[in-house]
């Protein structure tokens, strides 16, 4: 998700988006670790999805910080 459409939102929907996000992530990981993926080719992408996850997490959160502070 780029920036821009993230600084579009208001502060209710990005806080829905972050637990939303941290769920996906949850289940991600719990996949992983409990070895549900078939092959070695989803877990790569699991791996790829988690990273990209993390960071709109983050942007999400820089973006509330912001609003918070403006």
């Amino acid at each position: 998700m780029k920036i821009e459409e993230i600084r579009e939102k208001t502060v209710q929907e990005l806080n829905e988006m972050v637990v939303d996000f941290k769920k996906q992530l949850f289940d991600l990981r719990f996949k992983k670790f409990t070895n549900k993926f078939e092959n070695a080719a989803d877990l790569g992408r699991a791996n790829s999805q988690m990273k990209e996850l993390r960071k709109t997490i983050a942007r999400v959160k820089t973006v509330l910080k912001q609003k918070e502070l403006a």
